[in-house]
This record gives C-alpha cells, structure tokens and sequence, in this order.
C-alpha cells in the first residue's frame, strides 16, 4: 500500500503567489512595470463562482426541461478579481480614480482589452487550468 501521508493537508504543497507584469502602463517611480500580485483559490471557492454565474434555461421545445449555462465572460472576470491580490480591485479609491463602481468593473476599465486577455490567462494558470493530466504525469516521471 502507497504511504498516504503526502496526501494529508499539512504535506501538501501550498500553492504560492505569483507576481506578473500585467501591463506596461503602470509604473513605479523608476520608470519599471509593477508586477501585480495573483494567487490561486481552492475548488470550492471555484464551484461557488461558476454557480454564481450558471442559470438555468428551458430547453426549447421541452416542456419543463431545464439545463445549466454559464456565463463564462462573467466567470472569468470574478475568478481574475478573486485572485488578484494586488493591486486591492476593491480599493474605494482606485475605483473612483477610474469612474466605476466594483472590483470586475474596475479591472476591465484599468486594462486595455488585449491585456485583460493576457491576464485571465495568467489566471487560469495559477489555478492550474492550463496544466493538462499528461504533463502532469511526464512531470510526476521526472
């Protein structure tokens, strides 16, 4: 029988933040990018999003047949806000600066639309979605 105690949550690897150049355009006082700070959540934070983001339609021509859609646009941008860790998309401050109210609203208004892209692909590999179970496995080989 395999040894389980690496499976117990003390042993497991935490996951760590990341720090990425989101864009070009905010700066510090030496003229250099700010890195913004991204940490992945755990899948019950992420079960609850997508719930927040799924409602149930009629299927056409089936009478009380319903299934599951989601708003994946929506999805995506409260998954981005939830694992941004800096800058704060909640700050009062920071969202007056930009004229809008709320933290999705905010991180689309700060980034150009091919930077907002670029972040939820950051994103969605700090959550670990882009990693698939064959590289997984190759990497667990080595």
């Amino acid at each position: 029988m395999s040894n389980l105690t690496a499976f117990l949550a003390q042993n497991a690897l935490k996951s760590e933040v990341e720090k990425h150049v989101v864009s070009k355009r905010f700066i510090d006082e030496n003229k250099k990018p700010i890195k913004w700070e991204v940490g992945a959540i755990d899948s019950v934070e992420d079960e609850a999003l997508r719930k927040s983001h799924t409602k149930r339609m009629p299927v056409p021509g089936k009478k009380n047949l319903f299934q599951p859609v989601t708003d994946f646009d929506a999805y995506s941008a409260s998954l981005a806000v939830k694992c941004t860790i800096f800058p704060n998309l909640h700050d009062a401050e920071l969202q007056k600066s930009y004229g809008v109210m709320g933290a999705e609203a905010l991180l689309k208004t700060m980034l150009l639309p091919g930077e907002y892209a670029e972040y939820l692909k950051i994103v969605q590999a700090v959550n670990a979605f882009d990693v698939g179970m064959e590289e997984t496995v190759e990497e667990a080989k080595n």
